[in-house]
Order: structure tokens, then C-alpha cells, then sequence
């Protein structure tokens, strides 16, 4: 009986793990697009001042969630040259 309830316990940890692990996930995608979006805000705010200005639009705001600060980097960088 103790060997089956060290099993469950294991069992118990794997799952809970797993759990866990796939709740990650969408939590990063999530901060990763609300900084993003702020980026996005702030690099217009800043674009103002240099002339430049990046439309909000869906897919700008994909770019910006997805990858983050490197997405922004590179709209204002695209924005900027052509």
C-alpha cells in the first residue's frame, strides 16, 4: 500500500509540473505583448519629437506582441528608412 501511495504522489508532482509548464507559456506571450503595445506607444510618442510615427494597426501590434522589444526595434527601424 505505501509503494502505491509514493506512485500516486509522483504521479501527482508530474502532472502538477506539467500544469504548470504549459501556464507559463501563455502567460509570457501575454507579457510580451503588453510591453509591446507600450513600446509601440512610446516609440510614437518619441517618433513625434524625429518625425516619424508607426500606425497602431493589427499588424503592427502582432509584430510588437509576438517578438517583443526586438519587434518594435524593428518597425521604428523600417519606419525610419523607408
Amino acid at each position: 500500500m505505501e509503494l502505491e501511495m509514493i506512485l500516486y504522489a509522483l504521479v501527482g508532482l508530474v502532472l502538477l509540473y506539467l500544469v504548470i509548464k504549459f501556464l507559463k507559456w501563455p502567460l509570457k506571450i501575454l507579457l510580451n505583448g503588453i510591453i509591446g503595445i507600450v513600446l509601440l506607444y512610446v516609440a510614437n510618442w518619441i517618433g513625434t519629437y524625429l518625425g516619424f510615427y508607426i500606425g497602431i494597426n493589427a499588424v503592427t501590434a502582432l509584430i510588437a506582441g509576438f517578438l517583443g522589444v526586438p519587434g518594435v526595434i524593428f518597425l521604428v527601424i523600417f519606419k525610419m528608412f523607408l
